[in-house]
């Protein structure tokens, strides 16, 4: 089957809610889920993520399958991880009327627990997926931690969660997610997407956020200890980071002179400081 004749079959709003009538769907606030009924968004999507016909895809919250479809003829395999039984079991058949089955591993599990080694032996090179709103950060680093295979990535977040993931020092939303999500990849913003697109139609803005593989920044500290110094210094962040990290250090004083021996101004706040910064106080603590 020609792709472009693939990607005119992917689902549409009439089909989506015949669907979730056949399954007795009701989406819930608990699990995230607001599926994509639009197939031009699919279709802008998956031109945007920028796939090869070798990458491995693992999507996270495949729903009813509306962006799986439009994955799967842009790439070698699509692992689709999806916590809820009855959609992670309809998924298959889905596909199978498309003719691409094979081309498909659904992983039923919750993707803040899994590993590499749950994912049938294939490999992911590529993130794409419309992230339940509710465990979007956090599912976004595990997956960057636990799965170094990754190398790309174009997820579909809260407007706002969406901002703080690609804002720089110096922003009013830079924090934690930034810091943490910049030790992994350069992340940049992607585009808007508008409400109606999805069902149902949730009370946030939404938009994309794209991800590129990089290197951690070199050091001598562990990614754990980077981290524990960027929530202590988020944690109370108006606070200078010499009141910021006393508790990580010991006292005021020996927070003071790690942040001194790492060139940093104990004066300043976190949203100041870039992850290389980060870095280089983690290596100096007493």
């Amino acid at each position: 089957m020609r792709e472009t004749d693939w990607m005119m079959r992917l689902l549409g709003p009439a089909e989506i809610r015949i669907l979730a009538n056949k399954l007795d769907l009701r989406p819930t606030k608990k699990l995230g889920q607001n599926f994509v009924i639009d197939a031009g968004t699919v279709r802008r999507i998956v031109r945007v993520a920028d796939l090869t016909p070798d990458d491995v895809v693992i999507e996270v919250g495949p729903g009813l399958g509306s962006l799986t479809l439009g994955l799967l003829p842009a790439a070698a395999h699509v692992v689709a991880v999806e916590i809820d039984p009855v959609l992670a079991g309809q998924l298959p058949v889905t596909v199978a009327e498309r003719d691409a089955a094979d081309r498909l591993t659904v992983v039923n599990a919750d993707a803040m627990k899994i590993t590499l080694d749950d994912l049938s032996g294939h490999v992911p090179t590529a993130l794409v997926a419309n992230l339940p709103y509710n465990v979007a950060v956090p599912v976004l680093l595990h997956l960057l931690q636990v799965l170094p295979s990754l190398r790309k990535g174009l997820v579909m977040v809260q407007s706002e969660v969406a901002d703080r993931l690609a804002a720089g020092p110096g922003s009013k939303v830079y924090g934690v997610p930034s810091v943490k999500a910049a030790w992994y990849a350069d992340v940049r913003r992607a585009g808007p997407v508008g409400r109606t697109v999805f069902w149902p139609v949730p009370n946030v803005d939404s938009g994309l956020v794209s991800l590129r593989r990089r290197d951690p920044p070199p050091t001598t500290a562990t990614r754990e200890e980077v981290f524990e110094v960027v929530d202590a210094a988020f944690a109370q962040r108006r606070k200078t980071l010499r009141a910021a990290l006393s508790g990580w250090a010991g006292t005021p004083a020996d927070a003071e002179r790690a942040l001194r021996a790492a060139d940093v101004d104990p004066s300043a706040r976190g949203e100041q400081l870039d992850i290389h910064a980060f870095t280089h106080i983690a290596e100096h603590r007493p």
